[in-house]
């Protein structure tokens, strides 16, 4: 399975790929990257790239090195924002408003290629919120907030959580510009909150993971994908509801497939109905390039 953002979304575009980099737009602004698994040759030549992209990124001498293999500098070729919004619509009534804004870290705010969780998550709360209750959402390691919003704006008492408080002050302002309130943010360790939820015999009616290679929590904690995954998954799998209930794992790591991650979900906890695949994305010219692996999971 694989699957991609709908042509339809108008704020974002995979204009080229190849030679290690994306050729992208995000509203207006389009910015070249570093893209490792973009393993082809460029369609469009390397003048069209320079004259098309507002920015590109160089990456610093900790690129490839676990942990600091995204930083780096942006070389601004023409006048753009340091900060800016696109809106993110589906055709099922899910409407986000995202900041999006230059980090030392080639990232920029937003995953495009997360639509399709966005999507799912929307339906999912959704159809829980029509049997009449308010479904409570948990989102472990949730970044700039698009998964949180998408549970918000579908019903979902949803709390936040990520070890960064720049990245929950950065979430919190996506929600306000997205007209939404209510939700609740915490900056903590997520095995530790787990652990802790697991203990209190606290329940959520969906949980989503999209866990970094290497990470730490907001007190010097160590995160490790490899050592921490399972570990992690045995803790949700006790505060996950045990009926109408729902779980997406994001994946990241490159030495991953979604046989492994749809494995270690079976291992790790009592599941429904499982599917897996990869979430990617086209660029013009037919060229689909894989970005991650995703686990989803049901409890009937």
């Amino acid at each position: 399975m694989a699957e991609f953002p709908s042509s339809s979304w108008k704020d974002y575009e995979l204009i080229d790929s190849g030679a290690g980099e994306k050729l992208e737009r995000f509203g207006s602004y389009v910015l070249a990257r570093p893209e490792p698994k973009a393993l082809w040759d460029k369609s469009l030549p390397e003048a069209e790239w320079r004259r098309l992209a507002h920015t590109t990124f160089t990456p610093g001498a900790g690129f490839g090195k676990a942990g600091k293999e995204d930083s780096g500098t942006w070389n601004r070729l023409k006048k753009m924002d340091d900060q800016w919004y696109i809106k993110y619509k589906n055709d099922e009534g899910l409407a986000l408003d995202l900041r999006l804004g230059l980090t030392s870290f080639k990232h920029v705010g937003v995953f495009p290629e997360q639509a399709p969780n966005w999507d799912y998550i929307y339906r999912q709360t959704r159809a829980l919120a029509a049997k009449g209750r308010t479904p409570r959402v948990l989102n472990l390691f949730a970044y700039t907030g698009g998964a949180s919003l998408a549970a918000r704006a579908a019903g979902a008492d949803v709390t936040h959580l990520d070890s960064v408080r720049q990245v929950v002050t950065w979430a919190r302002g996506n929600m306000e510009h997205s007209g939404m309130d209510g939700i609740r943010w915490i900056v903590e360790d997520a095995m530790k909150f787990a652990q802790r939820e697991a203990r209190r015999g606290n329940r959520y009616d969906g949980i989503i993971l999209d866990p970094p290679a290497y990470g730490h929590g907001p007190d010097g904690e160590k995160w490790k994908l490899d050592e921490c995954l399972y570990g992690m998954l045995r803790s949700v799998g006790e505060i996950l509801a045990p009926k109408d209930s729902f779980m997406v794992l994001n994946l990241y790591s490159n030495g991953y497939s979604a046989l492994l991650g749809e494995t270690v979900v079976r291992q790790a906890m009592s599941v429904g109905a499982i599917e897996s695949g990869e979430l990617a994305l086209n660029d013009r010219f037919g060229k689909a390039l894989p970005l991650s692996i995703v686990v989803r999971m049901t409890r009937l």
